[in-house]
């Protein structure tokens, strides 16, 4: 499904950069950029495996397109598939709502647990279920080269930025802009991640000394949480590939606080009149901190808006 991609040019002039498109993916029927591959993955192992019992542990955007997707699937075909969906014990309400909302189909249940990813886990262990997990599964990737045929239409783009917990949109674009695997695109744009304060595992591979101090409260070690919620991924399996493409790239790493994802979103509100979310926000706000810092492009940059 393609989305909106367009340019804004009050959002440009008050970034101080040439040209500015948002691609809209939190427009696309599945909720967000994660729709492009939850999907595809669920395809693949139905079709080629013969899965039909699925398991992701997800804080609200692959929990969303990965329900859509099995709804859509057990509508079209008489041979269902079941999904469980793990989430936190502290997941936002709002996205639990949703999720809960979502649900229109008996063969798919959602579960709060205090560990949503060992119990994915332990199912796809024990049993023939099989786990969707982007931050390992290089299937995953296969949806993100769609996404890029479609950013490429735009002339001479020059950079994407990319909100980022484990790294797979980020890699995914960069080796279908980059490599000759799988497509021939006329854009070579820059790759840039970002990341918050409190989870950088592979922006902070940009960073020579962090500026953030703090990142965990005096309360017993607990790690303070980010408005930015989906960006939870501290492992990082992704991490040397992703560093290694987006330099490839010529693209770079942005670490971002609260303060500059509310700053971000009430610029878009008055720019653009989008109200978008904090984890969106991200790519508004990398941008803005990239242009500060000096960066230039002689084309447009591209800022993804992900979804909730």
């Amino acid at each position: 499904m393609k989305t909106i991609q367009m340019p804004y040019g009050e959002l440009a002039r008050a970034l101080g950069v040439k040209d500015v498109y948002l691609k809209r993916e939190d427009q696309h029927k599945y909720g967000s950029h994660k729709g492009r591959s939850i999907p595809l993955m669920i395809k693949k192992y139905f079709k080629e495996d013969g899965k039909t019992d699925f398991v992701i542990s997800s804080s609200g955007n692959a929990a969303l397109a990965a329900i859509h997707a099995a709804q859509a699937h057990n509508r079209n075909n008489p041979s269902k598939i079941k999904l469980t969906v793990f989430v936190g014990k502290n997941i936002d309400p709002k996205k639990l709502k949703l999720l809960l909302l979502t649900v229109e189909d008996a063969n798919i249940k959602i579960e709060q647990v205090e560990k949503p990813k060992q119990s994915a886990f332990q199912i796809d262990k024990d049993s023939a279920t099989k786990i969707l997990r982007q931050s390992t599964d290089d299937n995953a990737l296969l949806g993100y080269f769609e996404l890029a045929e479609e950013l490429d239409k735009i002339p001479n783009l020059a950079a994407i930025f990319v909100p980022t917990s484990s790294g797979t949109t980020a890699q995914g674009l960069a080796e279908a802009f980059w490599t000759d695997n799988y497509l021939k695109l006329k854009n070579r744009p820059q790759i840039h991640i970002i990341q918050t304060n409190t989870c950088h595992p592979i922006a902070e591979a940009f960073v020579l000394s962090s500026p953030y101090e703090g990142e965990v409260s005096p309360r017993g070690g607990e790690v303070v949480r980010s408005l930015a919620s989906a960006i939870v991924d501290r492992v990082a399996m992704r991490k040397e590939k992703v560093v290694e493409i987006i330099k490839t790239s010529g693209g770079s790493g942005w670490i971002i606080d609260d303060k500059q994802i509310m700053e971000a979103m009430n610029l878009v509100k008055e720019t653009c009149k989008l109200a978008i979310s904090t984890n969106s926000a991200l790519s508004i706000a990398g941008l803005k901190k990239a242009a500060l810092a000096g960066w230039q492009w002689n084309g447009p940059v591209v800022c993804l808006v992900t979804g909730m």
